[in-house]
């Protein structure tokens, strides 16, 4: 099935649904739940964040400007150009993920913050193509969740000798259709979970191999 359509037109990447689609996010200016049929990506270098400006109002404004004031808006330093689409299917179940990739403040869960650390994120847009019950999105995220830890650690990039488990920054975006009756459950062992497990796994992998041989090219270049 198609999951939604994608365009980019720089700073915006743009990822739109044909219906409403259901939705959970810790987006910086649309958290929670909430019904939309877009989900845009807006990329910032360091000018466009000086000390004062309020990350979440630039973001709100710059949105609205473009035409994405309802869309579900993420924040990312990464070249919006650079980004990763995969799917996956798993019984009755399929679902796409569409992410951007940067790992330049790379962490480990549980260390200390890390002040200074360049910017980079992962920003991502699960979505599974079955209607889910509010439970059912808290824990497909959860899985999607799971599944960047796991390419991220098997990218083996590390911190103090440990695996990092992702950066700083991270923002997920999970989607389904905003219909009554949704399945309830979305865990590992549902065609649900897998279908979204294996489709950001391959996203989130795929854009952490590109972000790690562009900069193994730079220093080759040097």
């Amino acid at each position: 099935m198609d999951h939604f359509s994608v365009s980019c037109a720089r700073p915006f990447l743009v990822a739109e649904f044909s219906a409403p689609q259901a939705v959970l996010s810790w987006s910086l200016t649309r958290p929670g739940f909430a019904v939309a049929r877009k989900v845009a990506w807006l990329h910032v270098r360091d000018d466009d964040l000086p000390l004062g400006v309020d990350p979440a109002a630039l973001l709100e404004t710059r949105m609205a400007a473009a035409g994405h004031r309802d869309a579900v808006h993420l924040m990312t330093s990464r070249d919006v150009g650079h980004h990763h689409l995969a799917t996956a299917s798993s019984g009755a179940a399929a679902a796409a993920c569409l992410a951007t990739v940067g790992l330049g403040n790379a962490a480990r869960v549980g260390s200390a913050p890390l002040i200074g650390k360049p910017l980079g994120t992962i920003n991502l847009l699960a979505h599974v193509d079955r209607p889910l019950s509010q439970g059912a999105l808290v824990e497909a995220v959860s899985i999607a969740t799971q599944a960047r830890t796991a390419a991220v650690i098997d990218l083996d990039l590390r911190l103090d000798g440990k695996p990092v488990t992702g950066t700083g920054t991270d923002c997920i975006v999970v989607a389904a259709p905003a219909m009554d009756g949704g399945d309830a459950f979305a865990g590992l062992h549902t065609d649900i979970g897998a279908a979204i497990g294996r489709a950001v796994y391959e996203a989130v992998w795929q854009g952490g191999s590109a972000w790690i041989g562009e900069r193994r090219e730079l220093a080759v270049a040097r």
